[in-house]
C-alpha cells in the first residue's frame, strides 16, 4: 500500500511516549512495567520531575525502599517544596525505619496543608518513632480532630510513655478512654505501681465487669490487699485460679494470700496442687511444709522436708523445724540430732531459734542420759 510521503515522514518522527505507558501501567497496578517505562522516561528527559515522581511513586510500591527514596529525593531537588512528594517521602523514610529523617518532610507538609489528615498523622507517626512522645501525642490528636475513628491511635503512645517510665502521661491517655477495657485495666495496673490501689482498684473493677480475666482479677486483687480488703482479694484469687486450674505462679500466690488469713487447711490444699503442678519447685515444697507444720500433721510435713532435702534446697532452719517436729513426736535421738546440726550450721545466724534450741538439747541430752 502506498502513503504519501508527509505521512511517512511523520510516522518515521514519532517516539514512544515512556511517561503515558508507565502511568498506564501504574494505574494498571503492574508496577514493574511502570518502573521500566518509567525509567526509560527520566532517562529521556533527566529534568522531568514528573516522571521521576511516578518512577518514585512505582518503586515505593515495589517495596523498593531505597530507589523510592533516592527518585523522591531528586523530585525535591527538581521542584522544592512539592507537597505529595515531602509527603510520600516522609511516609517511605518511616517505613525504611528513618524516622527522624522523615520529620522535616512531615512538618513542612502539615505547614503547608495543616487541615489535611495525611501530613498530621505521619508526622505523628514519625514522632513516635524517634521517641518524641510529647509531640507524638500532639499531632496525634489533630488527626483525631480531623477524624475522630483515629482516637485510639493515642494508646500507641500511652504505651510508648510506658516503656519510656513516664507512669503519669501514660495515665492521662488513658483516662480518656472510659469504655476501653484495656485502657482502664492497665491504667488499675499503673495506679497500683504507683502506690495508689484505691485508685486503681475501680478500674479494675470496670475491666473485670466488662471482660474477666485471671490477669485482671489477679491485679484486683492485689489493690484489695493493700486496701485492706483480704476477703474481695481470696473472691477474686479463687475465681482466676478457677480459671487457670493449671497455673502454678497463680496457686502460689492464692496459697500466700489464705495463708495471711490463717486458712491454713485451705492454704496447705493450695501449696499441694501447686508441688503436683511443679514438683520440683522447692519454693512450694517450702511452704506446704511450714502449713503442715501449723497444721500439726508432722509425718506429712517432714516428707516435705525430705523432698526439699532431695531437691538440694535444704537449709540450717530446716533442721530446726525437724527437731522440734520430732521433738513433738517423742522421737528424742532423732530430734537431738537436728537441734545439734542446727547450732552446727547456723552459726550465729539465728539467735532465737539458736537459744531455743541449746535449751531443748541440753534437756534431751539429760533425759536420754537417764535411759
Amino acid at each position: 500500500m502506498w502513503y504519501p510521503a508527509a505521512v511517512l515522514l511523520f510516522a518515521l518522527m514519532q517516539t514512544p511516549d515512556y511517561s503515558a505507558e508507565g502511568l498506564k501501567a501504574l494505574d494498571g497496578g503492574n508496577y514493574a512495567a511502570a518502573v521500566e517505562q518509567l525509567s526509560k522516561a527520566v532517562a529521556a528527559d533527566p529534568k522531568d520531575y514528573a516522571a521521576h515522581f511516578n518512577l518514585a511513586l512505582a518503586n515505593s510500591l515495589l517495596g523498593k525502599d531505597s530507589e523510592a527514596i533516592a527518585g523522591y529525593r531528586t523530585v525535591l531537588e527538581l521542584k522544592p517544596g512539592l507537597y505529595q512528594a515531602e509527603l510520600n517521602l516522609g511516609i517511605v523514610l518511616i517505613r525504611a525505619k528513618q524516622a527522624r529523617e522523615a520529620i522535616p518532610l512531615l512538618e513542612a507538609a502539615v505547614q503547608e496543608k495543616p487541615k489535611e489528615l495525611q501530613p498530621n498523622l505521619q508526622l505523628a507517626e514519625a514522632l513516635l518513632a524517634a521517641g518524641e512522645l510529647a509531640r507524638a501525642e500532639q499531632y496525634y490528636r489533630a488527626s483525631a480532630d480531623l477524624d475522630p475513628s483515629l482516637k485510639d491511635a493515642l494508646l500507641k503512645v500511652a504505651v510508648a510513655y510506658e516503656r519510656g517510665g513516664q507512669a503519669p502521661q501514660a495515665i492521662e491517655i488513658y483516662t480518656q478512654f472510659p469504655e476501653n477495657v484495656a485502657a482502664r485495666e492497665r491504667m488499675g495496673e499503673l495506679l497500683i505501681e504507683a502506690g495508689k490501689p484505691a485508685e486503681a482498684a475501680p478500674q479494675l473493677e470496670f475491666a473485670v465487669g466488662k471482660s474477666p480475666t485471671s490477669a485482671n482479677r489477679v491485679a484486683l486483687a492485689t489493690a484489695y490487699l493493700r486496701t485492706n480488703q483480704a476477703e474481695k482479694a481470696v473472691e477474686q484469687l479463687q475465681q482466676a485460679v478457677e480459671g487457670e486450674p493449671r497455673n502454678f505462679e497463680l496457686r502460689m500466690k492464692y496459697g500466700r494470700v489464705v495463708r495471711d488469713l490463717k486458712k491454713y487447711p485451705a492454704a496447705g490444699a493450695e501449696f499441694m496442687r501447686a508441688t503436683e503442678l511443679k514438683p520440683d519447685s522447692i519454693e512450694a515444697w517450702n511452704e506446704l511444709a511450714s502449713m503442715l507444720i501449723l497444721l500439726e500433721d508432722f509425718p506429712r510435713a517432714l516428707a516435705a522436708l525430705d523432698r526439699v532435702r532431695q531437691l538440694g534446697g535444704e537449709m540450717p532452719g530446716h533442721f530446726f523445724l525437724r527437731a522440734i517436729m520430732l521433738d513433738k513426736m517423742k522421737q528424742l535421738k532423732p530430734a537431738l540430732d537436728n537441734y545439734r546440726k542446727f547450732l552446727t550450721l547456723a552459726n550465729g545466724k539465728y539467735p532465737d531459734e539458736e537459744f531455743k534450741a541449746r535449751q531443748r538439747a541440753r534437756i534431751l541430752e539429760g533425759e536420754l542420759g537417764k535411759k
